[in-house]
């Protein structure tokens, strides 16, 4: 199938040339982001809504047009990109949220009570492209009446995050219905880094639907250019690119806000650990959902911190500190330990340049095996899943040296930096 791709605004266009659990309650909805300063100078990175609506509006003006974003779609200001195009006089007619929801407000695993909802702002119906299970392809019945979709989501920049997902499913379904896609892009919040066991091929698995590393150092405008190809989705597919952006730059070196990407990722220390401590859900650990620092600790009540934090130490990894912690999951959305005191592990990035979260979890897992080899509870379906394939468990099941785990995803990495080379928009 003939693949199409362009990458508009700072890039040279480029047409034909790729590579041949259960809910828990309602949660609150992510922090807004702060007002921003009008005494402040313009942000140097500007996001591809931005350059969109200033250099490449004739891609939507006068088309009726199906958004796919979240809170996290914003301007350089931080407004919502629904405002933003309204404004600029672009009909917007449908909006459509993936896992959390186009408010953010839904929470792991939730399912929620209808597919279709109204933005009480705009009045604008809103799609969900999730089931609280899975993410979902719009229908025909959803892309009715629609020319055009433009999709603008803030990754997590780790291969277990449903977004990637989200995209190659919304460029199916434009694909049958001949509608095309525009990814205005963002800046991965973690920088371009690559580190973990990469996929050689496409799995099903939403955690794993593209063969990429668990940290794949790519923006999502790059993750769909890469799937349009090698899954052969056939769209229309279009690239607003971030201006300003270097894949060295981490999402505060770039003017721009945080905005949480879901409610278990509230911080950019958490996005730093999440390509590491995600390998945790599929454990009978904790990773501190439902406490005050989702995704920068883990725990159980059966944890000897003092044996773990010795090994770990013993490790000497780099660019992380431990430190023994307690916390209370608080109505956790993957209902582990619910209000019981737990004992845990708190991470905290001393060094982002060293930092390798895939290494440092890989220390961390066999280092409760060894302490806790019934406990630990390694979820076979699950952690396979998260993992890309069964080594990793087997290897720890084993008790392989840790090092000698990580060095094993060497050749695999390489071979990944090699595939995602063509789709790459942005320098080093």
């Amino acid at each position: 199938m003939h693949t199409r791709f362009r990458v508009i605004g700072l890039i040279a266009s480029c047409v034909g040339c790729g590579a041949g659990a259960g809910a828990r309650g309602n949660p609150p909805a992510p922090p807004p982001p702060p007002p921003a300063s009008s005494g402040s100078s313009a942000p140097a990175v500007r996001p591809g809504i931005d350059v969109l609506l200033a250099d490449s509006v004739a891609l939507v003006r006068d088309r009726r047009v199906g958004l796919v974003t979240n809170q996290s779609g914003i301007d350089a200001r931080g407004v919502r990109d629904v405002d933003r195009m309204l404004e600029a006089g672009v009909r917007v007619v449908a909006l459509f949220g993936p896992e959390h929801g186009f408010t953010g407000r839904l929470d792991v695993d939730t399912r929620p009570g209808s597919l279709r909802e109204t933005d009480s702002a705009t009045g604008l119906p809103v799609y969900l492209l999730h089931d609280g299970v899975r993410p979902l392809a719009p229908t025909a019945e959803m892309l009715a009446g629609i020319d055009v979709l433009v999709l603008d989501l803030q990754d997590a920049g780790a291969r277990y995050y449903t977004y990637p997902a989200t995209a190659v499913l919304v460029m199916q379904g434009a694909a049958a219905a001949g509608i095309p896609v525009i990814v205005v892009d963002r800046p991965n919040p973690i920088g371009g880094a690559v580190q973990g066991n990469a996929l050689d091929s496409a799995t099903s698995s939403a955690v794993a639907r593209l063969p990429v590393a668990m940290r794949h150092g790519m923006t999502l405008g790059e993750l769909a250019r890469l799937a349009n190809a090698v899954l052969g989705l056939g769209a229309e597919l279009h690239v607003v690119p971030v201006a300003g952006w270097r894949r060295s730059m981490t999402l505060d070196r770039t003017g721009l806000r945080f905005v949480p990407p879901s409610l278990n990722l509230r911080s950019l220390e958490s996005l730093f650990h999440y390509p590491g401590l995600c390998l945790f859900e599929g454990t009978a650990l904790s990773v501190g959902r439902g406490s005050e620092a989702p995704f920068e600790q883990i725990g159980a009540p059966w944890l000897d911190t003092a044996a773990v934090l010795a090994a770990l130490r013993r490790a000497r990894l780099p660019g992380v500190q431990f430190a023994g912690v307690g916390f209370i999951p608080r109505n956790p959305g993957d209902g582990k330990y619910p209000d019981r005191p737990l004992a845990g592990i708190r991470l905290r990035v001393t060094d982002r340049a060293a930092y390798d979260p895939t290494r440092t979890a890989v220390h961390l897992l066999s280092a409760i095996r060894a302490r806790h080899p019934r406990e630990i509870g390694l979820d076979s379906a699950r952690f396979d899943r998260l993992a890309g394939g069964p080594a990793l468990r087997q290897a720890l099941e084993r008790g392989d040296a840790p090092d000698a785990i990580v060095a094993s995803w060497e050749p695999s990495r390489r071979r990944f930096l090699e595939r995602r080379r063509p789709y790459l928009l942005y320098p080093e």
